[in-house]
Order: structure tokens, then sequence, then C-alpha cells
């Protein structure tokens, strides 16, 4: 692994890219042998950053969560990030763009837990009986490197391209929702962008949440209970413009309505 100095001084570089809102090269172009432990390791210094001048994590989310993803960067298991309440904004509201550089959305089912989840081998029904409630969610990313272009450990590094996310429609108990078959519209100005189904996300949204507590088992942690957790895009990321309308349709669950100004 990187040594303390240089994990800071890789935090130091995206820390910059994300407070100022400009791009930057891969991480792995400087660090070639760069590993994804040391990429977590730039989230750990990130967030404890972000905590020190007053912000607090409000959840975690799963990234490269579909097939089509996973296959397209050569990766088997999905990337996780860091939600802080600066990132969050109101359902209906607007979207300041001066602090985005090239932002797409994702919609996405958020799960919150009433239970305690840890260790490995858990189970779909596992995850179910410790969900208060899911609810949708769509999530901003905005990768900071420059033209879009980059690695699993670069992203990892940029905490899994997270800018900002909005919740809305209505909490449902997940025991009464087929959670693989959950439709989704993504509309953009009023005009359909996407199309997509929840089994999109590794067959079921649940095993996001699985392959999240084995991470964290990994690292000698557990998903407390209360936590609120992003299981990643069940269509593909649709980019945004200003003065961009966007609303997410979700079958039996409604929908999440914003701007960008």
């Amino acid at each position: 692994m990187l040594d303390v100095r240089t994990i800071a001084a890789i935090t130091d570089r995206i820390q910059h890219a994300q407070d100022h809102v400009h791009t930057l090269t891969k991480v792995t172009d400087e660090h070639p042998s760069m590993s994804i432990e040391d990429a977590y390791a730039v989230q750990d210094e990130l967030r404890r950053r972000w905590i020190a001048r007053g912000d607090r994590v409000t959840g975690l989310k799963a990234g490269l969560t579909s097939k089509a993803k996973m296959i397209q960067m050569g990766v088997n298991v999905p990337s996780f990030g860091i939600q802080m309440a600066s990132m969050s904004r109101p359902e209906n509201s607007a979207i300041e763009m001066d602090g985005l550089i090239h932002p797409r959305v994702e919609a996405e089912i958020a799960f919150v837990l009433k239970d305690e989840l840890q260790g490995k081998g858990l189970s779909i029904e596992q995850v179910m009986a410790a969900t208060d409630y899911v609810v949708p969610a769509v999530e901003v990313i905005d990768s900071r490197y420059e033209k879009f272009k980059f690695d699993l450990v670069s992203v990892i590094a940029d905490n899994s391209s997270s800018a900002r996310y909005v919740t809305g429609g209505r909490p449902r108990d997940p025991r009464e929702l087929d959670l693989r078959t959950i439709g989704v519209v993504i509309e953009k100005n009023g005009e359909i962008q996407a199309l997509g189904a929840s089994a999109a996300v590794l067959n079921h949204p649940a095993n996001a949440i699985i392959m999240l507590v084995e991470h964290l088992a990994a690292r000698g942690e557990s998903l407390p209970a209360g936590s609120f957790v992003m299981t990643g895009g069940i269509t593909e990321a649709i980019p945004v413009a200003r003065g961009d309308n966007i609303t997410a349709r979700f079958q039996d669950m409604g929908s999440v309505s914003f701007r960008f100004a």
C-alpha cells in the first residue's frame, strides 16, 4: 500500500478538484501501482477532512452495480462511496451547475436500515428483514477526471464520482414490493431518456447491500442500524445541462423531480 504521506498528497489533489470545480488526470497516471485499498484510504482521508470542517456523513452508496457497467470497467464487484450532508438536495429544488463539471443523473433505490448488518454470506431475505423502508432516489454523479476518462482505482479515490443526491416519492416497506421488477423512467424536460427495471442492479438491489456489508467486513466494520444506502443506477447515467428539468418515475414508489440552475 502507498504510505500515509502519498495518500495525503493524492487526497489534496482530489479535494482541490472537488472544492474548486476543475478536472484532473487519472490518479493512476501518477501512481500506476495504486491499489483499490489505497483508493479507499483516500476516501477515508476525504471523510476525515469533511467531518473536520463541519460536514457529516448521511449515508453510503454503491456504484457500478449493473452488469453492463461491470463488464465495461472489467470488474466483478461494485465500487462504494460516502454520501455527505453537503451533497443532499431537497426534492423540487434547483441544483447549482456552478458546482459541477460534467454531471449525469442516475435513478436508484435507496435502503434505510432498522437493524445492523455485518459479516459475510448474508441473504436477500436477511437484508429485507433488516430494512426499515426503501425510497426512490436520484444521484448526480460528476467524475472530476478529464474527458470523463478513468479507471476503477481512480473512481474510488474520487469517492465514486459522488456529487449530489435527491430523494423523493414515498417510503415503502420492501416486503410489500417485488424489488426485482420496479420499473423506472427518467425524463429530461418532459422527454423520456431512459427506461429500466430494478433487476438491472445485480438482479436485486439488496445484493448491492450484501456486497457493501462484505466490503465493510473486510475492513473490520459493519453497516449500522439507521444507515441510508443508495444501491446504484438502474438505468444508464444521463448527461444534464443548465436549465434541464429531471423527473425519475418509480413504479409503485412515486417520483423524484428537480432542475439544474
